[in-house]
């Protein structure tokens, strides 16, 4: 059986090799490319986090309904260069809105879909299963459709803000 600290310790050459990059549009193709689906890092932490979500470990406080629901799993540290790691599962095959939120230095976030065809919303577009990389100072709400992802996060310092008010539609 898999342990939070199993991802955490999977995550630190990860973020060894990060530490020193900003999010935005060049680190997530980047990110695609070394890191995507089918290498190493990536299906040894999404069948990590797939077990956390499975066993109970992550991802387990519901923010809307056990659809949505998210945990951070490591604060940020020194071990970890500062980032922290948050679990999020969201399920809808409709497009599902959750809560709206900002980055103040940006984001990395691991896209697992749980179910074929299942997305998240990044932004550069729809990703079923890679990485997205927002920008510093970007907002947005995260949204899924298709089926049930897991979306694994990576935060500079730690930092997200649900103190921002989303723009008027």
């Amino acid at each position: 059986m898999s342990t939070p600290q199993d991802l955490i310790d999977a995550s630190i050459p990860f973020l060894n090799e990060l530490k020193n990059r900003t999010a935005g549009e060049d680190l997530e193709k980047w990110l695609n490319d070394a890191y995507g689906p089918g290498s190493e890092f990536y299906e040894r932490v999404a069948g990590l986090v797939k077990d956390g979500v499975r066993d109970g470990w992550a991802a387990n406080i519901e923010v809307d309904g056990p659809r949505y629901r998210r945990s951070r799993l490591a604060e940020p540290c020194e071990e970890l260069n500062y980032f922290s790691i948050t679990a999020v599962y969201m399920d809808s095959v409709e497009p599902y809105r959750g809560q709206y939120h900002q980055h103040p230095y940006g984001e990395l976030n691991m896209v697992v879909p749980l179910n074929e065809g299942a997305e998240l919303a990044g932004p550069r577009g729809w990703c079923g299963g890679g990485w997205t990389a927002p920008d510093p100072a970007s907002h947005h709400y995260p949204e899924v459709r298709g089926g049930a992802i897991i979306a694994l996060f990576y935060l500079p310092a730690g930092r997200i803000s649900y103190d921002i008010t989303p723009p008027a539609e």
